[in-house]
């Protein structure tokens, strides 16, 4: 098989299914780890996929943002494990700001019980918050139809009110070089503001967030600790600036 037509077949994969581990293009190429490896390099360094700890996955546009739906079908398992993680750190009588997105909301069934009050500008949120009879408060604003966040003005005002004791935060990118991002300017603004609220502050971010970049900016590394299941090349680079707590999945 031509190189080109082994390229094609290993980016169309990526296309259907994001991520691709080692072992599985392998068996789709017909051809050695080797080279597949070779492959890979090859391809990330013409910026056609990333490289993650073992296999590859599909990059991402800077601006844009997968639905709620489409996160919510990737990488349970790992989310799940990361959630516990979290969980743990929460304690009786604590006041938590918990962002929109699907890692942060595996986190829920892990605070029943607890007498806390949790803060949220997630709409996804809201059924198993009280499910779970945890005490919310829902902030007012515009509505992200792709991933049902609370954004804007409005939001960002009712949210300076509150001072937490812990946030939990969702990111689509950390870089070693430009730190959390995120594609929507208001949601990072919003995700900035809780941030600066907050005494704990935590992002939650399965191994797929890593070495991505998305539009917007909203805090370097070393403004939050990291609950993740990466364990890729530049780990020890990433715990050089902030502290990270790996869990296994």
């Amino acid at each position: 098989m031509l190189t080109t037509e082994r390229h094609r077949l290993i980016l169309d994969l990526l296309e259907e299914k994001q991520i691709v581990k080692l072992k599985d293009l392998v068996q789709h190429t017909d051809a050695s780890e080797s080279t597949i490896r070779r492959d890979l390099d090859q391809l990330e360094q013409e910026g056609q996929l990333r490289r993650v700890h073992g296999g590859a996955s599909l990059k991402q546009r800077a601006s844009e943002e997968p639905t709620l739906k489409e996160k919510i079908t990737k990488l349970h398992n790992e989310k799940e494990a990361i959630a516990r993680q979290a969980a743990s750190l929460v304690q009786e009588g604590d006041s938590i700001f918990l962002d929109a997105g699907t890692t942060t909301h595996h986190l829920i069934p892990h605070l029943q019980g607890k007498d806390i009050i949790v803060v949220t500008n997630g709409l996804n949120h809201l059924d198993a918050l009280t499910d779970h009879s945890i005490t919310t408060y829902i902030l007012g604003g515009y509505i992200k139809h792709r991933t049902k966040a609370v954004v804007g003005t409005n939001a960002l005002e009712n949210l300076k009110q509150y001072r937490f004791d812990l946030c939990f935060m969702g990111t689509n990118g950390i870089s070693l070089n430009d730190g959390y991002t995120t594609p929507d300017p208001e949601e990072a603004a919003l995700k900035k503001t809780a941030l600066n609220l907050s005494r704990q502050r935590y992002v939650l971010a399965d191994h797929s967030k890593f070495t991505e970049v998305s539009f917007s900016k909203f805090a370097n590394l070393n403004e939050a600790d990291i609950i993740t299941n990466y364990k890729g090349d530049q780990l020890k680079s990433f715990k050089e600036m902030t502290s990270i707590k790996v869990v296994n999945t």
